[in-house]
Order: structure tokens, then C-alpha cells, then sequence
């Protein structure tokens, strides 16, 4: 049965309003424990592809109004990197350590199934790709399944990559050159998508500065790249001498207090929803600092569960990620030519193509 876990109608239409979702569904099983929301901000290029976050929320409200952002976000995302999916989102409530089991998932992949398609899911935080192996047991519509089960397997390894096309465009945009060789880039989280950015860097002849809570995330690090300096923390890594600041941990990363501290000239990372609030992308522009946005340069990870939904193809996906970078250009110069922020540019060529190609489906096939 779909429940609203003490929520009053009123308090999710007020979230709801703000955001313009089609359809935000709770569903609770008592006996497995699960405690879920499924948000879908829109279908106007396709069913919605979002991932499942399973996170300790402090709080139900706290839980609606992340899957609210997370799914607006994804909408933006999937336009931008030319898929045909709308955006949707979904948390699942609780400690993945110890509230994760078989029941909870298999009954979680029921509720996905029972949307019919209008929501495909895949990993997130707190997921991986067996966790949707079990989902898909249930549930034709998920997709990061592992290798082993026909799936594209972690969907870290583009967005990761992606994330290193965007820092490319940046550095081409600011210094002339696609390269982050010489420069000192900041990554803070060095977990399932930031530990791979790390990788990327050094290729690149970049010099790495990392932090994680997570103290054996950075020990890791460390071991395979003894020349990586590790700080105490994300206001250590903000106030160090850096070129290149990369939120790779949880969203909300580029608030008022960080942005003011800030010695880096680029912002760039993997993180969703790294803007605290509205106006923090003027700050950041009014301090010349150049944004990336976030859904535009992280998207490598949803290209490569999309993939997965035609028969997985890592060196089709892997193409179609390495574009970020020309789309990263694009949206720096629309910022340029618009003289408007490039979180904003990004956002109008996101609305133009879901309003441009989302109309397509008006036209009357006869069935």
C-alpha cells in the first residue's frame, strides 16, 4: 500500500507547487521496513530515469524536499545530455548499513513496477548495482545492474569521467587549454565518483588535494597515490591555494560562507544540487569564479544507465559522455554572449530542449 508517512496533504502540495512535479508517490511496506519516495518532475522527453538514494534522513520532510530537488535536477540533466528521459528521483529512509536487506529492496522494485514505466531507477548514494539486481527481480524498469546480470554495471566510471570533460572545458574556457596539467584542483569526497576523478587528474598531470569524512575512503586514495595531500576537511580545502574546487560528497557544497572563502577559479565536481540556494551562482560569478554546472558535467552516470536500457554499449556511452565537454563550451559561451551566470544558461538550453522536443509528442500518431 502507498503511504504518507505522517505528511499532510497540504505539506506536499506546498513542496510540490514550488517545484512542479507530475506525480510524487510514498510507498511504505511495514513488514521489510521500507520507507520510500519516488518523485518524477516530468515526462516531456520520455519516461523519468533517476537513481535511488538510500540515506538517513533526519527527517520525512528533509527526505521530500532532496527527491523534489534531485528529480527537478535530473530533468535538467537528461535534456542536457540528449537523452530521451524526463527527470524523476527516489529515497529510500534509513541506514543502508544496517536497514538494507533482500525484502526491503524486492519490495521497493514492486513499487517501481507498479508505476508501470513512467520511472526507471538505477544506483545512487547508498546503492550499487546489486542492490539493483534484486530490484530487478521485481521490477522490469531499473537499470546499473551488474555486468554479470546484462547491466552497464557502477555507473561512477562516467560519471567520474564526465566530470573530467567538464573540468576540461573549464580550464579551455579560463586558460586557453584542455588540460588540468600543472594546475592544483581540490577534490572533496573521494568516494565512489571522486576517487575516480582522482585517477583522471593525475593522468592529467594535475596536483590533487583531497578530503573525506570517510577516513578509509582517503586512506585508499593515499595508498594507491602516495603524491595526493590530504587535508583536515572541506573548510581546510576551501581556504587552501587551489585552481580548481571539486565537490564530489553530498549536495548543498556552495553556500554563502564557502563562496566568500574560495581561492579556486574553477568549480567543477560531482556532486548533485551543489548551489545552497538560489543566488549563490551570481556570488560565484560576481567573484569570477567559473561554475560548471553540476547536472551538466555529472551526467556521464546516466548516459551510462541509459545505455544499458538499448543493450549496454561502455564504448557508445563512453562517446556520447566525452560530449560533455562540448556542451560544457556551449554553455560558457551562452553565458558569455547572454552575460548571465552559467548555471542559468544551462538551465535555459535544458528548458529549450524539453520545451522544443518535448512538443513532438503532441502530434497525433493514431494510437
Amino acid at each position: 500500500m502507498t503511504n504518507v508517512f505522517g505528511l499532510s496533504h497540504k505539506d506536499v502540495s506546498s513542496y510540490s507547487g514550488q517545484t512542479g512535479h507530475e506525480q510524487v508517490v510514498f510507498c511504505s511496506d511495514e513488514r521489510s521496513g521500507l520507507r520510500a519516495i519516488i518523485a518524477i518532475y516530468n515526462t516531456l522527453l520520455g519516461p523519468a530515469l533517476g537513481g535511488t538514494r538510500f540515506y538517513p534522513y533526519e527527517s520525512e520532510q528533509a527526505a521530500l524536499a532532496d527527491v523534489l530537488n534531485l528529480s527537478r535536477a535530473m530533468a535538467y540533466k537528461n535534456a542536457l545530455a540528449g537523452l530521451d528521459h524526463g527527470g524523476g528521483k527516489a529515497v529510500i529512509l534509513g541506514d543502508p548499513g544496517q536497514d538494507k536487506s533482500e525484502a526491503l529492496l524486492r519490495a521497493y522494485g514492486r513499487f517501481v513496477e507498479s508505476l508501470g514505466g513512467r520511472y526507471i531507477t538505477a544506483c545512487d548514494v547508498g546503492t550499487y548495482s546489486e542492490d539493483m539486481d534484486v530490484m530487478a527481480r521485481e521490477s522490469r524498469f531499473v537499470t546499473g545492474r551488474t555486468v554479470a546480470n546484462g547491466g552497464a554495471g557502477d555507473s561512477s566510471v562516467l560519471t567520474a569521467y564526465g566530470v573530467f570533460q567538464g573540468m576540461r572545458a573549464a580550464a579551455e574556457h579560463l586558460y586557453g587549454a584542455p588540460t588540468l596539467h600543472g594546475r592544483r584542483v581540490g577534490v572533496e569526497g573521494v568516494g565512489k565518483v571522486g576517487h575516480r576523478l582522482v585517477e583522471h587528474l593525475i593522468e592529467d598531470g594535475a596536483e590533487v588535494v583531497i578530503c573525506d569524512v570517510n577516513e578509509r575512503a582517503v586512506e585508499t586514495v593515499k595508498a594507491r597515490h602516495p603524491g595526493v595531500e590530504v587535508v583536515d576537511g572541506k573548510e581546510a580545502l576551501i581556504g587552501a591555494e587551489i585552481d580548481v574546487y571539486a565537490p564530489c560528497a553530498l549536495g548543498g557544497a556552495l553556500d554563502d560562507d564557502t563562496v566568500a572563502r574560495m581561492t579556486a577559479k574553477i568549480v567543477c565536481g560531482g556532486a548533485n544540487n551543489q548551489l545552497a540556494h538560489l543566488g549563490v551562482e551570481k556570488q560565484l560569478s560576481e567573484r569570477g569564479v567559473l561554475y560548471a554546472p553540476d547536472y551538466v558535467v555529472n551526467s556521464g552516470g546516466v548516459i551510462q544507465v541509459a545505455d544499458e536500457l538499448h543493450g549496454f554499449s561502455m564504448k557508445r556511452a563512453r562517446s556520447r559522455a566525452t560530449q560533455i565537454y562540448d556542451t560544457t563550451l556551449k554553455i560558457f559561451a551562452i553565458a558569455d554572449e547572454d552575460g548571465v551566470a552559467p548555471a542559468v544558461a544551462a538551465d535555459r538550453l535544458a528548458e529549450r530542449r524539453m520545451s522544443d522536443v518535448g512538443r513532438v509528442g503532441s502530434i497525433w500518431l493514431g494510437r
